[in-house]
């Protein structure tokens, strides 16, 4: 989907706030506020963006959040459908490099997380190996960037 300046000016809008109207938005990208709502129906549609609460784990419960870089052996849509199936992988991505994945999780404790690692994700068919990375503190996270020009 192509974004012209309106559509990139509406993500903007809503990366800063994501509960700001359509009403206020189409004040600020100058369309009327049925206008923004089509746009952002047909942003969300696509695939383009996702409008959602984002929340910090380790505030509601969950006490340990890692990164864990998993190599694969053989196809690698086998070990990310698995993956993609376990509730606590939160960021699932395909990479180059030393890993071919790298998979997020929030897990409740250490003992959560050795069962996930040690029962869940290393008996799966194709993993060869992992290496986890213990998120001791958090020092920024932010979903704002500018959208690319069409």
């Amino acid at each position: 989907m192509q974004l012209d300046e309106i559509s990139q000016q509406i993500i903007e809008q809503l990366q800063e706030d994501g509960r700001r109207s359509y009403g206020a938005i189409a004040k600020v990208v100058g369309l009327s506020e049925a206008g923004v709502r089509q746009r952002v129906h047909r942003m969300v549609e696509a695939g383009v963006m996702q409008v959602v609460a984002v929340t910090d784990p380790l505030r509601v419960g969950a006490h340990r959040q890692v990164m864990v870089g998993i190599r694969v052996s053989g196809p690698l849509d086998p070990v990310l459908d698995a993956l993609e199936a376990m509730p606590e992988a939160v960021y699932l991505v395909v990479c180059a490099g030393s890993y071919d994945i790298l998979c997020e999780l929030v897990c409740s404790d250490d003992e959560e997380l050795a069962e996930l690692l040690s029962g869940r994700i290393r008996t799966v068919p194709g993993v060869v190996s992992t290496e986890t990375f213990v998120y001791l503190q958090l020092r920024k996270q932010t979903y704002r960037w500018r959208t690319p020009a069409s």
